[in-house]
């Protein structure tokens, strides 16, 4: 994520309607951590980048485990025309439900 692309964590909080804590906490990050962040201090990259992941993308962090990586990193190394296949299909799969 480069500076230009910033996110706002205090719109998207705001947008989905829910308080601090609700929203620091799925980042690990105290309320009055996010309080800061929320009133301008810099925040450190790991923290956006948890952020972007969290509650732009809608990843649930608590399910993702470390073989998980292994596979997409095996795929795109070795079978990227299978990785782009499975995707393709997780896409359609999640717009029907």
């Amino acid at each position: 994520m480069k500076n230009a692309e910033k996110i706002d964590a205090r719109e998207i909080r705001r947008k989905m309607g829910i308080n601090q804590q609700q929203f620091w906490s799925k980042l690990g990050v105290t309320q009055s951590g996010g309080s800061r962040y929320e009133s301008g201090r810099n925040m450190p990259r790991p923290v956006q980048q948890l952020l972007r992941l969290v509650h732009v993308e809608n990843i649930d962090i608590a399910k993702v485990k470390r073989d998980d990586f292994e596979v997409i990193e095996y795929l795109k190394a070795h079978e990227p025309e299978k990785l782009k296949s499975l995707k393709k299909l997780a896409r359609a799969k999640s717009k029907k439900a």
